[in-house]
């Protein structure tokens, strides 16, 4: 006869990840650059060399990397760039949606791209004035992309960088 201490087992219920972000709140930087924006209070931002910056979100393990580039009558060879930089995410992207942005008041003309799928950045975009001023921005997460996995940190900063862009002042 054999006997056991052990409690049955029961089947664990269902459960789900639950990722829980702050509602996005947005302070005004700027400094020697030539230009300036708004940029979520809960990011961390450096400068790099030539005003460029990284804006890192630690809780979620991303970046948005911004470059800047001034405008020496090289427009259209700064647009194909931003472009090319966008589409070379095309092999593994499930669609890229373009949506322009046109700000006549403030001089900032650019595109923001939301990449879809499995590629190495979910969100991009370039502003410029045309004359004298490019950003170009993009966002990387330090994993592996896997776009159900990452969808709500992706939905939530592409949300930031849309902003950011949107803010864009030159100086």
């Amino acid at each position: 006869f054999v006997s056991s201490c052990k409690n049955d087992v029961l089947p664990k219920p269902a459960s789900q990840l639950r990722l829980d972000y702050p509602v996005a709140q947005y302070a005004h930087f700027s400094n020697h650059c030539p230009f300036e924006f708004d940029m979520n209070e809960e990011a961390v931002i450096k400068e790099d060399k030539n005003c460029g910056f990284s804006i890192h979100y630690p809780k979620m393990k991303a970046t948005i990397y911004l470059t800047y580039k001034t405008v020496n009558n090289n427009i259209n060879v700064l647009l194909r760039d931003a472009q090319k930089l966008t589409y070379e995410h095309v092999i593994k992207a499930d669609d890229i949606l373009e949506q322009p942005y046109i700000n006549q008041d403030k001089k900032v003309f650019g595109m923001f791209y939301r990449v879809n799928g499995n590629a190495a950045t979910n969100a991009q975009f370039y502003a410029t004035d045309s004359i004298s001023h490019f950003v170009t921005g993009s966002v990387y997460f330090y994993a592996k992309p896997k776009f159900d996995s990452i969808m709500p940190a992706a939905s939530y900063i592409k949300n930031d960088m849309q902003r950011l862009m949107e803010t864009i002042k030159w100086k």
